[in-house]
C-alpha cells in the first residue's frame, strides 16, 4: 500500500516493519522478509500466531478508514516465518565479540529470551535460569494448542540458542541463590512471571475435577489431556479463561460454560476472542459467582448465587437466588497472584527493588528497575498482558541493559 506512515509498525509493540517484510514476500525474498521480522522480534514466529493483531496491527491498518478489510498481516508473518523453518536459514545476524559482561536472566519465557537475545547481539553473556522442564513459558506452557503448539515455541528457542544463550532448566532460583547470582553476574534480569491461579476459596476445591486454567492447558499442550467428556465450567473471563473454554471444546466435552460475575461489556477478553468462543460452541453465564462445590470426592454441580449491579458499580447478591449447575469438570482462570517471593533475600535488596501490588516497579523506557544492577520485563511489570509486550519489555531492557553495563565498563 506504501503507506505514509504505516501505522501497522507504530501498533505494533516490538516495531516491525510491516510493510518491508510483505514488499520482500512480493518480490519472493522470503527469506529477506522473515529476516526483516526477526530483526525487530526474535519471537516473530510465536508472535504471529498468538498475538491481538485485531487490536494491534490490523486493528491499525488504513484500510479500516474505507470500510475495507485489512490487510493480513499475521497470515503473511506466519508465511515468512515457515518459509525459514522450512529452509533452515540462519538468523540474520551474530553475536558480537565477547565484551566479558554477564548477565543472570531469572525465567525462560519471551521477556527473558528476547532480552538475552538483545545481549548476545551485543556480545554480553546471557544465562537463562528456569523452573520447568523446558524453556518458553507461557509460549511453551500456557498458550492454547490451537494457537501455538510446544513444536513451534521451542523451534525459536533452538534458534536463539544458536546465538549462544546458556539454558540452566530445572532450576529454581531461590532468595539465596539469587544473592549468588547477584554477586557472580554483572547484571539480573527478572522474568519471573506470575504465579499461581486464585482459587474461590471455597470448600471442595481439592475435589477431583477442580484445576486450574494453566495447569489445564499446559496438560492440554504436552499431550497428557487428549479427551474430556462430561459438562466443563470454566470460571473467569479473560483471555485464558477463553482458551480453557475453547480447548474444552476441542477435547470433545459435551458442555462447556463460563461463568462471570459481570456482563460480556465488562469481560476482560478481546471481543474477537469473545466471538470466536461463541463459534465454537461455548455457552455464557453472566452476573453469577460461586458460592459453592458440591460432590462426594468428585466435583458434581457448581453452586452459583445472581448477582446484581448497584448505582456506585458494585457487585451485590440477589436474595434466594442460588441455583445449582452441574458440571463434571471445574477449571479456575480469575487471575495470577503475583510472583515476587525470591525477592525477599536480603533487607537491602527489599529495600532497593520496589514493589506496587506486587509487581516490579521499572522505568519503562529502559527496563530498569528501583536496583540499578536489576532490569525486569514481562507480565511480573505489568501484570499479564501479551507475548508481544513481554518481547518489547525484553528488547528494550536488553538494549538498555548493555548500554548501562557499557557505561559501567567506560567508568572503570
Amino acid at each position: 500500500l506504501y503507506c505514509f506512515d504505516a501505522p501497522c509498525t507504530t501498533a505494533c509493540p516490538t516495531h516491525i516493519d510491516v510493510p518491508r517484510f510483505i514488499k520482500k514476500i512480493a518480490s519472493d525474498n522470503l527469506e529477506g522478509s522473515a529476516k526483516t521480522i526477526l530483526d525487530s522480534n526474535i519471537l516473530g514466529e510465536s508472535c504471529s500466531r498468538a498475538c491481538p493483531v485485531d487490536v494491534l496491527c490490523e486493528g491499525a491498518c488504513v484500510l479500516h478508514r474505507y470500510n475495507k478489510q485489512p490487510i493480513a498481516i499475521a497470515r503473511l508473518q506466519r508465511f515468512a516465518m515457515d518459509s525459514l523453518t522450512e529452509t533452515g536459514a540462519d538468523l540474520p545476524f551474530t553475536p558480537a565479540p565477547d565484551t566479558g559482561k554477564s548477565v543472570a536472566l531469572i525465567g525462560g519465557g519471551p521477556a527473558s529470551l528476547a532480552c538475552a537475545a538483545e545481549l548476545r547481539r551485543r556480545g554480553i553473556r546471557a544465562v537463562i535460569y528456569d523452573a520447568r522442564a523446558l524453556p518458553g513459558g507461557l509460549n511453551t506452557y500456557g498458550i492454547a494448542e490451537y494457537k501455538l503448539t510446544p513444536a513451534a515455541s521451542l523451534r525459536e528457542i533452538d534458534r536463539i540458542a544458536q546465538l549462544g544463550v546458556e539454558f540452566h532448566m530445572n532450576t529454581t532460583v531461590d532468595a539465596a541463590m539469587l544473592d549468588r547470582l547477584e554477586a557472580e553476574a554483572d547484571a539480573i534480569f527478572l522474568g519471573v512471571g506470575l504465579g499461581a491461579i486464585h482459587r474461590l476459596g471455597l470448600a471442595g476445591e481439592e475435589m477431583t475435577g477442580v484445576t486450574n486454567a494453566l495447569t489445564f492447558i499446559a496438560d492440554y499442550k504436552r499431550g497428557a489431556l487428549t479427551q474430556l467428556s462430561g459438562r466443563v465450567a470454566v470460571i473467569g473471563a479473560g483471555n485464558t479463561a477463553i482458551d480453557a473454554a475453547n480447548a474444552s471444546v476441542r477435547l470433545g466435552a459435551d458442555e462447556v460454560t463460563m461463568v462471570y460475575r459481570r456482563g460480556p461489556e465488562q469481560m476482560s477478553a478481546f471481543d474477537f476472542e469473545y466471538e470466536h468462543a461463541k463459534q465454537e460452541g461455548v455457552r455464557f453465564l453472566w452476573h453469577v459467582q460461586p458460592v459453592g462445590l458440591k460432590g462426594n470426592g468428585k466435583v458434581e454441580a457448581l453452586q452459583l448465587e445472581r448477582l446484581e449491579t448497584t448505582t456506585d458499580d458494585s457487585l451485590i447478591p440477589v436474595p434466594n437466588s442460588a441455583f445449582d449447575l452441574r458440571v463434571d469438570h471445574i477449571v479456575l482462570a480469575i487471575g495470577q497472584s503475583t510472583h515476587t517471593e525470591l525477592l525477599a533475600g536480603s533487607e537491602a535488596k527489599s529495600a532497593k527493588l520496589k514493589l506496587e501490588r506486587g509487581r516490579i516497579l521499572i522505568d519503562r523506557a529502559t527496563g530498569q528497575t528501583s536496583n540499578p544492577k536489576y532490569f525486569a520485563g514481562g507480565d511480573c511489570t505489568n501484570g499479564g498482558r501479551e507475548v508481544v509486550d513481554a518481547v518489547a519489555d525484553g528488547k528494550r531492557a536488553g538494549i538498555a541493559m548493555a548500554a548501562w553495563l557499557g557505561g559501567q565498563n567506560a567508568n572503570h
